[in-house]
Formats: C-alpha cells, sequence, structure tokens
C-alpha cells in the first residue's frame, strides 16, 4: 500500500511550509510581539489568501482549492512548526469547514469565498467550561423560523477578530448550530488574558435573535453536526500539535549537537540521548495516532475513538516532548529571545483546549464499555 501524498497535496503542503518558514520566522514573531497585536500578522494572513492556502478545504464550487480534510490538517501541522500568528484553525476548521459541510447554498456562497479570499475570518464557540460540549448550557429558544440564543460561552478562541462565530446551543432536547455575527445584538465579549497571547474571550449572550437564514444545523441533525464537527478540531489540533513538537524536537537536536560541556556535545551525554530518544516515541506516537484519525475522518469512516487516541497523544505525549525540550535547553529554554517558549506555550494551550488527557480517556472508557462483547 502507498501512504504517500499524491502530487497535489505535495504541491500545496510544500507551499504552505514555505510561507509559514518565511512569513512566520523566529524574527519575524517577534516584531509582531512588540506591536499591538502580537498573535496576528496581517501580511501572512494576506500571504495565505493569496496561494489559496486558506481555501484548502473549501469547494471550488466557492472558490477554493476542492482538497479534503488530510490536506487541511497538512496545513495545520505546517502551521504548528511555526506556531504561525494567524487563526488559521479557527477559520478553517472550526468555521469554514463545518459552513461547506453543514450549510446551505446560499450560506457557503455568502461566507466561503470571502474565507478563500482572507476577507472573512471565522471561529467556533462550543466550550462552556469543564463541561461535556456535546451537551450545551447555551439555550435557543424557537422564534419564527429562527432562534433567541441565551447563555455564555468560555474561553472563544479569536472571538474579537472573527467576524462571526459559529455557536452550538441546546434546543430541548436537541441541539443548533447557528452563525452569529460578531456585531449581533445581545452579544457582550469579555477579554481573557492568555499565556500564549492569543486572543480569547468569554461570549454572553442576551436573548440573541438568530433569523433563519443564519440557522447551520437545526435540532434534527445538530447533534450528529456537532459530534463531527468537535471530531475534525480535536484531530486538527493533533495535527498542529504535531508540528509543534516535531519543531521543539530538531531545535532541541541542533541545539544538543552544538552545545559544549567538559569540551564535548552534550548530545554524547547518555542521560541527554535517552531524554532526547523517549521525546523522540512521544514525537512518533503523536504523529502515526493523528495520521489514523485524519486519514478515517477524510475517508469518512468511524473515528470516534482513533480522535480520542489521537488527542490524548498529543495532549500527553506533546507535554512530555516540549518539558524535555525545556530540560535539554537549560537556562536558553525560557528565554523569549530564543523561539522554543511559543512552542512550550502553545503545546500547554493544545493540551487544554477541547478537552484534556482525562476528558479523552473518560470519553474512550465509555466507547469501550458500551462496546458489545465479542465472543
Amino acid at each position: 500500500m502507498d501512504f504517500s501524498y499524491h502530487d497535489d497535496q505535495v504541491a500545496i503542503l510544500e507551499l504552505a511550509g514555505q510561507i509559514f518558514r518565511e512569513q512566520a520566522s523566529h524574527e519575524r514573531q517577534r516584531e509582531c510581539e512588540k506591536s499591538d497585536d502580537p498573535r496576528f500578522d496581517p501580511a501572512l494572513w494576506h500571504s495565505l489568501a493569496e496561494a489559496g492556502i486558506l481555501g484548502t478545504a473549501i469547494s471550488e464550487a466557492h472558490a477554493g482549492a476542492g482538497l479534503g480534510f488530510l490536506e487541511l490538517c497538512g496545513v495545520m501541522e505546517h502551521a504548528g512548526r511555526t506556531t504561525a500568528p494567524a487563526p488559521v484553525f479557527e477559520t478553517m476548521v472550526l468555521g469554514a469547514l463545518a459552513i461547506d459541510a453543514f450549510g446551505s447554498d446560499a450560506q457557503k456562497a455568502r461566507l466561503l469565498p470571502d474565507v478563500a479570499a482572507g476577507n472573512l475570518i471565522l471561529t467556533a464557540a462550543y466550550g462552556e467550561g469543564p463541561g461535556d460540549p456535546l451537551h450545551p448550557a447555551t439555550t435557543a429558544t424557537a422564534d419564527g423560523g429562527g432562534f433567541l440564543l441565551t447563555g455564555t460561552k468560555l474561553c472563544v478562541a479569536e472571538a474579537a477578530r472573527a467576524d462571526a462565530s459559529l455557536v452550538s446551543a441546546a434546543c430541548g432536547n436537541e441541539v443548533v448550530i447557528v452563525i452569529v455575527p460578531k456585531d449581533a445584538s445581545g452579544v457582550a465579549l469579555a477579554d481573557v488574558e492568555t499565556v500564549t497571547g492569543r486572543s480569547e474571550a468569554h461570549v454572553s449572550f442576551d436573548g440573541t435573535a438568530v433569523p433563519a437564514e443564519d440557522v447551520l444545523v437545526g435540532p434534527a441533525g445538530g447533534r450528529k453536526a456537532l459530534v463531527c464537527a468537535l471530531e475534525w478540531a480535536n484531530a486538527a489540533q493533533s495535527a498542529y500539535a504535531l508540528g509543534v513538537c516535531e519543531a521543539a524536537l530538531e531545535l532541541t537536536s541542533d541545539y544538543v549537537k552544538t552545545r559544549k560541556q567538559f569540551d564535548q556535545p552534550i548530545a554524547m551525554f547518555q542521560a541527554v540521548g535517552h531524554r532526547a530518544a523517549d521525546a523522540y516515541i512521544d514525537v512518533e506516537a503523536i504523529r502515526l495516532t493523528t495520521q489514523q484519525a485524519v486519514w478515517r475522518l477524510d475517508a469518512g469512516l468511524e473515528a470516534s475513538k482513533e480522535v480520542a487516541v489521537a488527542k490524548y497523544w498529543a495532549a500527553e505525549g506533546g507535554q512530555r516532548v516540549v518539558a524535555a525540550a525545556q530540560h535539554l535547553h537549560g537556562g536558553v529554554g525560557v528565554d523569549k529571545e530564543y523561539p522554543l517558549h511559543r512552542y512550550y506555550l502553545a503545546a500547554k494551550h493544545l493540551e487544554l483546549t477541547l478537552g484534556g488527557m482525562t476528558p479523552q480517556l473518560l470519553r474512550l472508557g465509555k466507547m469501550l464499555a458500551e462496546e458489545p462483547a465479542r465472543v
């Protein structure tokens, strides 16, 4: 069996990698971090749009490249390798992917071309604290053909920057997903300070009216759509985490080969070699579990267990990788003039977003308990 990328996939991933390497370099990010908006680089965003990267998984009918989830996660991996200062995950995965999959023709025509062109930033508001995002506390009350939203979503990434958010809400015993513009009446944002500097906010809805044309998925298919959206998000996050860990390990490898003690590179010390080898094993575990989950989702196969396993490794294994990288770098690893600190912070942020190690294990345990015994 041939698991290599075909020519079209190689082309777009090489292009994405080149753009991220050249325009999200350490030096460029240091410049951005001194600005008023440290985690958004308009020049990088424009280049991604101009190259067609933002439209990777958007259908060709709506100005996209017409590629799939596999290619989209390849882009996320490259973004993770640089901890790129751009809302690619929020816009491409949380927003555009769900609209392309579940939206009406009118919604796709209205929103997706602007996403591909870089004129529209999207995000999604699914989390509400420690509770299961599949059972939202925010409520949607039927109002004609639309709904009235009431509740609060926590730590919504890029909420202040996004032009619109996809919001999940309970409607009786069912779930709906709606599109809410940033300037909608009854929406209030409270900024949240994050260790990574990324923009997040608590978003409150006080009887926010959602017209029928902004209902992405109604009660009949809302819960199934939310399951899909969360699985896509966790798998794509695992791909991003893979990029973060790959880059952290490469940076560490280069460092231990040049840093000398007792007139020899510290890579020659047995303890250093063992620590680096353990980190390498964790990176490969993240890679294999992520590839399995992404491939199954791309092929339209059931992947709930695989996604939970991938996110577990991204959360738990990812922490071990960046901790080892910090340890082997010593004091250099915490210097903000050196890029390693971004990978450490990114890995911690990814660990906790949409459910860390413990929620994934609980989800796996529940699925295994519900699975019929085989004799």
